[in-house]
């Protein structure tokens, strides 16, 4: 037969009991919800917030040929703006490369590719381009001083620090492209070229 608890047993237990009771109702109830709160803007990397932005524009003018007579014909372009400026005549060179929007004939073979082009302080612009500037050149001396003053009309134009072109195929000096325009020096724009 079951002993009856003792007085303080039943205080102990009730003690026991409410602390028990307590400590729930607390946790349950009174304890309080951790707020989450949203970290600092991250700051986007230069490259991704470069991508995000829609890339600077430069309005340039190219020279091309025409089937019509022997004038180089301007052509308005727009270009990437770049860091520098030998960055920027490179994509000039790019454009005149991929040839007219407008008709024009382009006077650089299309599988012609830039391999660099650099400025001195000078004014000289270096213009380098791969072998097939000059191996796959039509001949003749109209389509060859066309190319030449395409390529150095449409530097001097569009910088002004620039007063001479010199062009390189492969790195290297060349005489001529085919024969009837000196490349052995740096050249001077020859704007009386361009149609009026």
């Amino acid at each position: 037969m079951k002993q009856p608890l003792e007085r303080p047993q039943v205080i102990t237990l009730a003690a026991l009991f409410i602390v028990i009771v307590v400590l729930a109702v607390a946790f349950f109830l009174g304890g309080r919800e951790e707020v989450i709160r949203p970290g600092s803007q991250a700051v986007l990397p230069a490259t991704l917030a470069a991508l995000q932005e829609p890339a600077a524009k430069k309005k340039v003018i190219l020279f091309f040929a025409s089937d019509d007579d022997e004038w180089l014909h301007p052509e308005e372009r727009e270009i990437e703006a770049a860091p520098t400026p030998a960055e920027e005549a490179g994509r000039v060179l790019q454009e005149l490369i991929k040839g007219s929007h407008g008709g024009f004939l382009s006077t650089i073979p299309a599988e012609t590719k830039l391999r660099q082009v650099y400025f001195t302080k000078e004014g000289v612009a270096y213009a380098d381009f791969s072998k097939e500037m000059s191996a796959n050149h039509p001949s003749g001396s109209a389509a060859e001083i066309a190319t030449v003053y395409a390529v150095v009309n449409s530097l001097a134009y569009n910088f002004k620090d620039v007063k001479r072109v010199f062009i390189l195929i492969d790195g290297a000096e060349k005489d001529t492209l085919g024969g009837h325009v000196s490349l052995n020096r740096p050249l001077l724009p020859y704007f009386s070229l361009v149609a009026r």
